[in-house]
């Protein structure tokens, strides 16, 4: 067992909706439930694991752990295995890694009978993290802040869309013609979200009864596109809630025969977003990112700011992992073309709004296909590299941003691709292997997108070529 185990263990639970070890180990014996969801979170931001069944979790797993292949963190989205990755291959043998149980994740799973789910790290055999992990990606970014003396706080805003259509049969269609759950734009109509409220309300009150904070409902611009909100939190607590989330919304849908996608662009309509808010608090919970006594932003705010900005090149791979991703960011599609920030300006990819302790800015490059966990490491990596170098903010962008002469965000996965390769900022604040790791991953994505023929090429080119 390691040190964070022993830690987790005597942690206290968020809120009463959480479990803690106890009250998890006493359910188990009553009866209440008897199977146990173990999950990680994969490069492409998707929880992986195995469901154990309650008596052995008690017997076995609670004081030994468990283990899963490492090829786990190395394969593409169709779970195939793919060569070129330094942490697994069939050269070595493709081995184990371990689970690092996080006990302050432990909750119900509401939609399912009798079912909880921890949420983990994923170590070596040998104790040791796995440094490409997206969980420990974000774990180290933060420890850094921490190390400052400051917590980072986020909130993400995730967009999707829904369809009455079921996955099967949404598959069997080749994902054609599928028939979205309202037939008109519903930013904001409350008769569009009534329309599919018992779906929306579902998840809401499962996700509260799972410990998440749950805000607001809301529908967006395409056809069936809505969104749930939630209460910000500390990075890691909002990622972990963000992909189990995720997960519960596609499942609840499944269960009512509808389908449900966080596609960054399913079709020519507008995209889907994850906006992604986030401040500094000082340790004790002090501001870090506004001045009471002036009533205006701190240096360090506008440090990290700039941070953000200057790396956002660079680390869009991060923001924007699939070659889906690339194509959200269009002129006037409130999907950000533009390296720019703004007061309150959605035309820009960095939004600032509030004052006070709601004092925060928001990320507007993200899709809702980003993975939280690298999303925000490269958000806090950008913000702490812009502290540590004291940058300037470059103009605010007033007006439309679309329009301006800033620089623009990468286009496609390619361009991402090459920016990240050989950024020397990413070497610095995420190390060699990760680097490395995740070009390799845009390489297998790239070579197999770039070796389908589309829809799109067969109408062209089949009688016209």
């Amino acid at each position: 067992m390691t040190t964070q185990d022993t830690q987790n263990k005597q942690s206290t639970v968020k809120n009463s909706r959480m479990l803690s070890v106890e009250q998890l180990s006493k359910d188990i014996e009553a009866g209440v439930i008897d199977s146990v969801v173990l999950a990680f979170t994969d490069m492409q931001g998707r929880l992986q694991g195995k469901i154990i069944h309650g008596q052995f979790f008690l017997d076995t797993v609670l004081s030994h752990g468990t283990e899963a292949c490492n090829y786990l963190l190395a394969v593409d989205t169709d779970m195939n295995t793919v060569d070129g990755y330094k942490l697994t291959s069939w050269e070595t043998g493709y081995g184990d890694m371990e689970f690092v149980l996080d006990y302050q994740t432990i909750r119900r799973v509401p939609y399912l009978e009798k079912t909880a789910i921890i949420q983990a790290d994923i170590a070596t055999t040998d104790g040791r993290p796995v440094p490409v992990s997206p969980r420990s990606l974000l774990r180290a970014q933060q420890d850094k802040a921490n190390e400052l003396g400051l917590v980072a706080l986020a909130g993400t805003e995730l967009e999707f869309v829904m369809y009455t259509d079921s996955y099967e049969d949404a598959t069997l269609r080749n994902f054609k013609d599928l028939t979205p759950a309202n037939q008109y734009n519903v930013d904001y109509s409350i008769l569009g979200s009534m329309r599919v409220e018992p779906l929306l309300r579902d998840i809401r009150n499962a996700m509260y009864e799972a410990g998440m904070i749950v805000e607001s409902a809301k529908g967006e611009c395409n056809f069936g596109q809505h969104e749930i909100a939630f209460r910000y939190d500390d990075v890691i607590t909002t990622a972990d809630n963000h992909t189990f989330y995720k997960l519960s919304a596609k499942h609840m849908a499944a269960q009512r025969g509808q389908s449900i996608t966080f596609m960054a662009k399913p079709n020519e309509r507008e995209g889907s977003s994850c906006h992604i808010h986030m401040s500094l608090r000082g340790l004790d919970g002090s501001l870090a990112f506004w001045d009471p006594a002036t009533g205006k932003r701190t240096k360090l705010y506008n440090h990290f700011i700039a941070g953000v900005l200057a790396t956002m090149r660079e680390f869009t791979l991060f923001y924007a992992p699939n070659i889906n991703s690339y194509k959200r960011f269009a002129k006037g599609s409130f999907a950000p073309t533009a390296v720019a920030w703004g007061l309150d300006n959605r035309t820009c990819s960095v939004r600032l709004v509030g004052e006070g302790q709601g004092a925060r800015m928001e990320n507007r490059l993200p899709g809702a296909d980003a993975n939280p966990y690298l999303a925000m490491a490269a958000m806090l990596a950008g913000g702490l590299y812009g502290m540590k170098h004291e940058l300037e903010l470059p103009e605010m962008i007033e007006g439309n941003a679309y329009a301006s002469d800033a620089e623009h965000v990468p286009h496609t996965m390619a361009e991402a691709r090459e920016l990240f390769a050989n950024s020397k900022i990413a070497l610095e604040v995420f190390g060699e292997e990760v680097v490395k790791h995740y070009t390799h991953y845009a390489d297998i994505e790239l070579e197999q997108f770039n070796a389908a023929v589309t829809d799109w090429e067969v109408r062209r080119g089949f009688e016209r070529h």
